[in-house]
């Protein structure tokens, strides 16, 4: 059988896609920094559990069987699980284990196939000293199970020359943090109600945080005035709008609303980062003559 053989530069592009994943699954030193990995995010304190756990684990494997663990590392048994996998670089850049899809960088250095930016920020992380403490740091990344761009929590450790790491996802953000981008989309629109409303329209970042996004409704003509998901809805008459159970989103808002300040409703609704429709509770607040809205997701 004849085989197809790649050429380098093919072959060169695809490991620097690699490269550039595999940076990003170690590459939380580059978007945030360090807290220690008793700190948690909302909502998540199992699979944070199961991440330290199974980072412990690796790193107690390590210790009593050294670079015998590494193969154990790279395949599918006890150091995996359906969402979670143990990762290891040396100090030198070499990828060492993986029992995810950056496996196929195991024995090269990726340091080569970086551009100088990832380059720096990948040496200033192999620099760190070993403390003997376990880290966490929360940054952005493709979910390879999903293949959408999602948060992720990450835990490490340096042993000697080897970095251990083993992180989760988080498709799924807090009633903190619906609050908080409740709060700023309040504050915007008190100083610039137009172009606030222009920049939600527009799906600007600051109004669209992952799975969180803001829609604003006029109270002077009950219509969407804007929609950080789903821009069709503006001008749409905001009491028509009903979930996929059929629940009167519209109504129910605004009988909340009435008289009142602040006020939240439930209801069932597309999770726009994992596309599922999921129990949704809107965080509603009156600013002037604008309902304004941000919720969160909860899952089954």
């Amino acid at each position: 059988m004849k085989k197809t053989l790649r050429t380098p530069d093919r072959m060169t592009r695809n490991l620097k896609g690699i490269a550039i994943l595999l940076l990003a699954c170690t590459g939380w030193f580059a978007l945030a920094s360090a807290t220690q990995a008793s700190e948690v995010s909302e909502g998540y304190e199992q699979e944070a559990e199961q991440a330290r756990q199974l980072l412990g684990k690796a790193i107690a494997r390590y210790r009593e069987v050294g670079d015998q663990a590494l193969a154990e590392f790279s395949r599918q048994g006890e150091f995996t699980t359906d969402e979670l996998y143990v990762y290891v670089v040396n100090t030198d850049g070499i990828m060492l284990a993986s029992g995810g899809p950056s496996s196929v960088l195991i024995g090269r250095n990726i340091k080569p196939l970086l551009d100088q930016a990832l380059k720096d920020a990948f040496e200033e992380v192999l620099s760190q000293p070993e403390s003997g403490v376990m880290l966490s740091r929360e940054y952005r990344w493709m979910n390879w199970r999903d293949n959408r761009v999602e948060r992720k929590r990450a835990y490490y450790q340096r042993l000697g020359e080897r970095i251990f790491a083993a992180g989760y996802y988080l498709p799924r953000s807090s009633q903190t943090e619906a609050q908080r981008l409740l709060d700023d989309a309040v504050v915007a629109l008190q100083d610039d109600d137009l172009e606030t409303l222009k920049k939600i329209n527009a799906l600007n970042p600051y109004f669209n945080r992952d799975d969180l996004y803001v829609y604003v409704v006029d109270l002077r003509n009950e219509k969407f005035a804007a929609h950080g998901f789903l821009p069709r809805l503006i001008g749409r008459d905001f009491r028509t709008l009903k979930s996929s159970a059929d629940e009167p989103i519209g109504e129910m808002a605004l009988r909340a609303i009435r008289n009142k300040r602040s006020a939240s409703i439930t209801y069932i609704w597309v999770n726009p980062v994992t596309r599922q429709q999921e129990r949704k509770t809107a965080l509603l607040s009156r600013s002037g003559e604008y309902l304004v809205a941000v919720g969160f997701y909860q899952s089954d």
